[in-house]
């Protein structure tokens, strides 16, 4: 970017994206979703296919369809999100991808300006908000070693989310963002701290990338499990939704309010990372080993286990 400009970034960056366009005719359509539209002989044809790519013989016998699926006219609605045995955890997963994208693209953005020579070395301007002194960072282009140092803090959600893969399965979905949640709220307290040793800045910002990819990571194994199979697409993609809005509110924080106080946009990640944790706790219900429900009935009951 210091030499083709942003421009020419962003062009390059669309290549995989191109390469992902073209293989999606290739792509299988669910066969559940032939099943619920009354499409059982297509429904046949893409099992047969899967069958047969994993070199595996077809099963035996005839499909049999849920009546309940095929004749449910309110499939997939946004207000059964808020079913009793649903509200709970909807609300508190809401608040968590909330969160998360706050929390994510907000490290993202500051990365670069806590880069910043003005930023770096700024610890006079880091006393408490009464004194009215501001730690501004001006608008510098990044050298060399910014942008190497950018790269590894990128670099970072490779191991964060590997990881986060393994240790979901050993101790469950919502220990696993919890305790991710209160890790990055202390790698924020650290850059509160605006060490002077450039090594130190970047390892805090390299942990804290990869600590909050892997929470984006749970939840989108944990989201999915916990709801339904009738309302699985649609409590996904609210909770997206919702992630959406944070990353829409993070910039007045992670660029306005550092500029005037590194103190306190820092310290706001921090909080809503605990509060986030607190909420993962909270879940009702714990999916890993579980089997996932079908319908709303199947949820209540794996409430009432819970």
């Amino acid at each position: 970017m210091p030499i083709l400009g942003w421009q020419w970034l962003l062009a390059l960056s669309t290549g995989p994206l191109l390469a992902f366009a073209m293989i999606c005719p290739w792509l299988p359509e669910s066969a559940r979703y032939h099943v619920a539209s009354g499409q059982t002989e297509k429904a046949l044809e893409t099992l047969e296919k899967i069958a047969k790519d994993n070199g595996k013989p077809m099963l035996l016998g005839r499909l049999v369809v849920d009546d309940v699926t095929l004749s449910s006219p309110h499939r997939g609605r946004f207000r059964d999100l808020l079913v009793p045995s649903l509200r709970r955890t909807s609300l508190l997963l809401w608040f968590i991808w909330c969160s998360c994208a706050f929390c994510y693209y907000g490290l993202v953005l500051m990365t670069t300006e806590l880069f910043e020579s003005s930023a770096i070395a700024c610890a006079e301007g880091l006393r408490p908000a009464q004194s009215l002194d501001t730690c501004a960072a001006d608008c510098k282009p990044l050298q060399t070693t910014d942008y190497i140092d950018l790269l590894w803090t990128t670099l970072a959600e490779f191991p964060g989310i590997f990881i986060t893969i393994f240790i979901i399965e050993r101790y469950g979905r919502k220990k696993t963002m919890a305790v991710q949640f209160v890790t990055y709220a202390i790698c924020c307290c650290f850059l509160v701290i605006c060490p002077g040793k450039r090594t130190v800045l970047t390892l805090m910002l390299f942990l804290a990338r990869g600590i909050i990819a892997g929470v984006f990571q749970a939840a989108y194994v944990y989201t999915p499990e916990v709801y339904p199979t009738s309302l699985r697409s649609v409590g996904v993609g609210s909770c997206s939704a919702m992630a959406r809005l944070g990353a829409m509110v993070t910039p007045y924080v992670a660029q306005v309010l550092l500029k005037t106080s590194i103190t306190f946009a820092t310290s706001t990640y921090a909080v809503a990372a605990l509060l986030a944790s607190i909420a993962c706790m909270l879940l009702p219900i714990e999916t890993a080993g579980k089997e996932l429900p079908e319908n709303t009935s199947e949820q209540r009951q794996a409430n009432a286990n819970t």
